[in-house]
């Protein structure tokens, strides 16, 4: 695909043409059929200059129950089709985006502003967990168990869970479905999502590609894949409140996971959380330097500082404080930010303007907090017209500060100060959530210590890596406010399916467990 330093509604029609996805669009898409919603109208803009891509009708919550309905019947079909059929599907999906990978990509930049490799490297991780779940369509193993009583099979079988839904944010808004949806479907289970409605054409042209494979594809019911793109605080949810849908997988605020949580558990309902990070990385004086500016610096200005796993705050020894300090802001003042579609740029915009604010009033707070900030602008020159564009900041300031305990979505970097690494861990836990970690060190001693139950207390626990840039062969998600929930690789796709024991008696006896005793 040609490198753009412009676009225009041509462009993204041609991208979203390229992809196959109907030129009237639509907000619902159910059952192989497309259809209008009843809301109110929603304008999808670009972060990158403001410019409006569409304009159509989102869902309304009485749009929610035909499209469960749909799913229902659906899953009464799919879950009885043999896994690796179901693995077969999924590998189609996985061709086509490899095939498409470019076009899709595309459509992530300009919808939320990522830059071009970053878009690239999420459809590729949408390739790689279509490859997982393609073999472990072959591998949903149980267990035999050691029966007490004679000649009785004692066993543990998973069964598929129903229909699902996944709520997704607009940071990863093409990535995070794929983590749950090709799980799902490999475990017979069928998927109602509703994306963020700021990034609702990535939600449409995945929608799309997978439509082309399920037409291909008799012996699938077309209900397995539903898309509604609605309000999160009216169809978001009225999902959660659905019986119909007995997991509910959400990825976005600590506040929005708290709601659909209390929501689902009001029914006795299952919830997969993915939610708020502040994460953080300690840097020990025998850190490698250059190797840990480097990453620090992905980890802390990617996505404009828009991910789950941004690095928000920096815990350094005070001998090495300066000397990374001063490393940070030369390698900040020249950091390339403008058009994602640019070639040598690095960070992009934030989504929308709350975004600038939400980031203008934390560092406001910091520096009545004590702290000393440098850069954290707004750019507005030799950057497209529209887009909210930012310098990122480096924040140096106390740990004890109450700002460093919440997440502001936007590229700023807190640099804490530690005299032990016990101290420096305790900074690290102490705060609210606990998505992703990591230390940098050459040093065995304080590596294992960090991974040990005396070290960090997050889900993702990394050593001489950022807390950023998770592989899809590991479970994702972390502890405390972030939710506990777990997506993509390990055994994540336990969450999706129903655990079932057995006891087969071939005996000819009723002997009962535990010795007792009941005759007639």
């Amino acid at each position: 695909m040609e490198t753009l330093t412009q676009y225009n509604q041509a462009d993204v029609r041609s991208y979203l043409k390229r992809l196959n996805v109907p030129t009237q669009l639509v907000a619902i898409s159910s059952g192989g059929k497309w259809r209008a919603g009843s809301g109110d109208t929603l304008n999808v803009q670009s972060p990158i200059d403001g410019s409006e891509l569409a304009s159509f009708n989102a869902a309304g919550r009485e749009d929610l129950s035909a499209v469960l309905e749909t799913a229902v019947d659906a899953f009464g079909v799919w879950q009885l089709l043999p896994a690796p059929r179901r693995g077969e599907f999924v590998r189609r999906i996985g061709d086509r985006l490899r095939d498409k990978k470019n076009d899709l990509a595309a459509v992530v930049t300009v919808e939320t502003g990522k830059i071009m490799q970053e878009a690239l490297g999420e459809v590729q991780e949408m390739i790689d967990i279509c490859d997982f779940a393609v073999g472990l369509s072959r591998q949903l193993y149980g267990l035999t168990i050691a029966s007490e009583r004679p000649q009785h099979r004692l066993s543990e079988i998973w069964q598929p869970l129903g229909p699902i839904g996944v709520i997704s944010a607009f940071n990863f808004p093409v990535a995070v479905w794929a983590w749950n949806a090709m799980i799902a479907w490999i475990c017979g289970d069928v998927v109602v999502w509703k994306p963020s409605e700021k990034t609702p054409l990535c939600a449409i042209a995945c929608q799309s590609i997978v439509q082309q494979v399920i037409d291909e594809m008799p012996d699938v019911p077309p209900g397995i894949s539903s898309l509604i793109i609605g309000d999160g605080t009216e169809v978001g949810q009225a999902m959660a409140a659905a019986e119909e849908l007995p997991l509910i997988s959400a990825t976005g605020s600590i506040p929005m996971g708290r709601n659909v949580a209390q929501t689902v558990a009001a029914r006795l309902g299952r919830s997969l959380l993915e939610l708020g990070g502040n994460n953080a990385a300690i840097v020990t004086p025998n850190a490698d330097l250059e190797h840990t500016v480097r990453a620090v610096v992905f980890a802390a200005v990617g996505t404009c500082g828009q991910r789950c796993t941004s690095l928000r705050r920096l815990i350094v020894h005070t001998s090495i404080a300066e000397n990374i300090v001063s490393d940070l802001r030369r390698v900040y003042k020249r950091l390339p930010v403008g058009n994602p579609f640019d070639a040598g740029v690095l960070v992009g915009p934030l989504i929308d303007e709350t975004a600038a604010r939400n980031m203008a009033a934390a560092l406001q707070q910091a520096v009545e907090q004590g702290g000393s900030v440098f850069a954290g602008e707004v750019i507005d020159h030799d950057v497209p017209t529209g887009g909210v564009y930012v310098a990122p900041a480096i924040v140096e300031i106390g740990f004890e500060a109450p700002i460093v305990q919440q997440e502001t979505f936007a590229p700023i970097l807190y640099v804490l100060r530690y005299d032990s690494l016990e101290e420096a861990i305790q900074i690290q836990n102490d705060v609210p959530q606990g998505l992703a970690s990591s230390i940098f060190t050459n040093d065995l001693c304080e590596a294992e210590l960090f991974c040990s139950p005396a070290g960090s207390d997050c889900g993702i626990v990394n050593v001489n890596i950022g807390p950023s840039g998770a592989e899809i062969g590991g479970a994702f998600g972390g502890e405390k406010q972030t939710g506990g929930g777990r997506e993509s690789g390990s055994d994540a796709w336990k969450s999706y399916m129903r655990r079932v024991t057995s006891t087969v008696n071939y005996s000819g006896q009723l002997p009962l467990a535990q010795g007792i005793k009941f005759d007639l």
